[in-house]
């Protein structure tokens, strides 16, 4: 039987690996990063792939979604992160791991070629994380793979790259029995699963609720196809694009209303209200970044009925609305949805296994794929709207 170097190297890793407290060796060699050195300029470049310490582990990454924050960090740099390598939608295979490293955060086994993805990262030591742990997702230091600055003893910290590097304190979960298309799209479930926790916890979510989604970008489309997880019965799905809109309906969306077509707000509040007995949507999640849509999400709502606000994870500008028609008149519930904790994971990884044993088609969320030297495109198509999901996939 004819054995190539690379084999030998992974058979030698797997042994190391099961034989216990040893730290498998990385191998030898380049790693090649997409870094962004200025504003809507990546630039690969490349690093030696590491040593790994005992508490750490080495992945070869297999592909990493194109998030919204990736695009405004790559536009601008809000965050003040560049240079860094960006990707925190990503997963890849496990081919060195620490000794101490044995199980991931849920409590799995761990082992070499497992498929992981990574979460957040706490400090442990803020106002937040000292008095509501519960409440991850509030981290006043809260960190992920993807936006942290680059460091000398850390050029792998993101997934646009050939590797990732995970240091002690970040948190990690085994996925084999998800593809690799569902790996990459279990961050924005992530948020959308928390958001509807947050809805939840309004009152107004049930199974004969009838919601309105505003936005039908990547995440306002898992956000459908969480309700419609969930159960909830009668989902109303509210965006510009015909293409965007007709994708909703087979994630679950029983109506679309195109802003296109019905030009004004009153034109528009008209139809929800004919859709929702001429009062209202019980529920309204308003998925945009766009501070008008913000200001119109609240017409949607019954009296009585439920906003959540997710569509503003940077500072995309004011909205205005009216507190006593908008709020105290309506006596709506309001809840905000930032991110997600790691401890919400588990969650999100079983409404990936219900949503696929339902038959949505949540893989057909990813149109685009490119490759590490054309993350510039990658950034222009998403911008340009001609597809939905976004992905880099390594070769």
């Amino acid at each position: 039987m004819d054995i190539n170097a690379s084999q030998i190297e992974s058979i030698v890793r797997s042994v190391l690996s099961n034989m216990g407290n040893v730290t498998t060796a990385a191998p030898s060699g380049m790693a090649r990063v997409a870094m962004l050195t200025a504003a809507k300029h990546f630039e690969v470049k490349e690093f030696p792939i590491p040593e790994i310490g005992d508490d750490e582990i080495l992945v070869k990454v297999e592909g990493c979604g194109v998030c919204g924050t990736d695009v405004h960090e790559w536009k601008g740099d809000p965050f003040g992160y560049i240079p860094l390598v960006l990707g925190h939608e990503g997963t890849g295979e496990i081919i060195a791991l620490g000794k101490n490293v044995t199980h991931d955060t849920q409590g799995h086994p761990v082992k070499i070629g497992d498929k992981i993805v990574t979460s957040v990262i706490c400090c442990n030591h803020c106002w937040n994380c000292l008095n509501h742990p519960e409440a991850q997702n509030l981290c006043e230091n809260q960190g992920i793979h993807g936006l942290i600055p680059d460091s000398p003893d850390h050029h792998l910290a993101g997934w646009f790259a050939t590797h990732l590097h995970i240091k002690k304190g970040s948190t990690f979960f085994v996925v084999n029995e998800l593809s690799l298309d569902q790996r990459m799209l279990l961050e924005p479930a992530a948020v959308t699963t928390h958001a509807l926790e947050q809805g939840k916890k309004t009152g107004r979510l049930k199974f004969n609720s009838k919601v309105l989604v505003q936005g039908c970008g990547p995440i306002g489309l898992m956000m459908i196809a969480t309700l419609r997880t969930m159960g909830v019965n009668y989902i109303i799905a509210l965006d510009g694009n015909e293409k965007r809109l007709e994708f909703a309906r087979r994630l679950g969306a029983d109506a679309v209303i195109n802003f296109k077509e019905l030009t004004t707000l009153e034109q528009r509040v008209e139809a929800v209200k004919a859709m929702t007995d001429g009062v209202g949507a019980d529920f309204v999640y308003q998925c945009t970044g766009n501070p008008n849509a913000a200001s119109d999400a609240y017409k949607y709502v019954r009296r009585g009925g439920g906003l959540c606000e997710m569509g503003f994870f940077v500072n995309n500008g004011e909205c205005t609305i009216n507190p006593h028609f908008d709020i105290c008149n309506k006596e709506i519930m309001l809840v905000g949805s930032w991110d997600y904790g790691a401890d919400e994971y588990p969650n999100t990884i079983a409404f990936m296994k219900r949503a696929k044993a339902l038959g949505l088609p949540l893989e057909e969320l990813i149109t685009h794929r490119y490759p590490l030297d054309q993350m510039n495109e990658a950034m222009e198509t998403n911008i340009s709207q001609k597809g939905i999901k976004i992905c880099y996939i390594a070769k």
